[in-house]
């Protein structure tokens, strides 16, 4: 078994005790760990990626996510910030008016930088955000996850679990394999793919920062097998 970010998935061990994670503080965790982050392909070039994180930035919004789609469409996902005070009042999620301002933003500033596209489309994360780098799985420590790992692991790549960290600083999620509570242990570099598990209140509105009232959400059964 191994602490470090990188090297080989350090397995699946029995979970010592029940836990459910610590939800991590408002501002969340400094996100210089020294974790590498999830690795995503590049969609654009270097510059335009810089100038539409530096455009959404510069509003106080999080870029979660930047991507082309078919017949020309640039795709650009926001999030608001714990603590952060907008235009269109407080709250933990991204409204229409939060949107259109990003979008007035951002078609400056691709055209200063050159970017080709024929639509732009800016959207909240939604129940089921991705994470894509350390900073979002450090907000996130103690959040209900669906986790796939790039390679398999005793036969699966699919988890599904509450995300947390070891003694040692490591990545761990506890999940429910049917035989009791399960460690998986991991590395940022060998997920494909992380998001948060929707969980919904009795009122049916969504709950996905950090997930504060987790013994409402869905049994976490480690996922399915791929």
């Amino acid at each position: 078994m191994r602490s470090k970010a990188a090297g080989p998935v350090r397995g699946v061990r029995k979970a010592d005790k029940p836990r459910a994670g610590r939800p991590s503080s408002p501002t969340g965790r400094a996100a210089g760990s020294g974790q590498a982050p999830v690795r995503v392909p590049a969609l654009l070039g270097a510059g335009a990626r810089a100038a539409i994180e530096t455009a959404v930035a510069a509003l106080g919004y999080e870029l979660v996510d930047v991507e082309r789609a078919p017949r020309g469409l640039l795709r650009v996902t926001i999030d608001r910030l714990p603590g952060g005070v907008y235009p269109s009042g407080l709250g933990d999620f991204v409204t229409v008016d939060d949107c259109e301002l990003v979008t007035r933003q951002l078609q400056y500033a691709l055209e200063v930088e050159g970017v080709v596209y024929e639509r732009l489309e800016v959207s909240s994360p939604g129940l089921d955000r991705v994470l894509r780098s350390a900073a979002h799985f450090e907000r996130f420590c103690g959040a209900a996850v669906a986790l796939e790992l790039r390679q398999p692991l005793q036969g699966r790549k699919a988890f599904k679990g509450v995300l947390g960290r070891d003694e040692a600083g490591g990545w761990t999620l506890v999940f429910d394999d049917g035989r009791g509570e399960q460690v998986l242990g991991f590395a940022l570099d060998e997920v494909r793919e992380a998001r948060l598990v929707p969980v919904l209140d009795f009122k049916g509105r969504g709950r996905n920062k950090a997930q504060e009232a987790l013994p409402d959400a869905a049994p976490l059964d480690g996922g399915q097998d791929r």
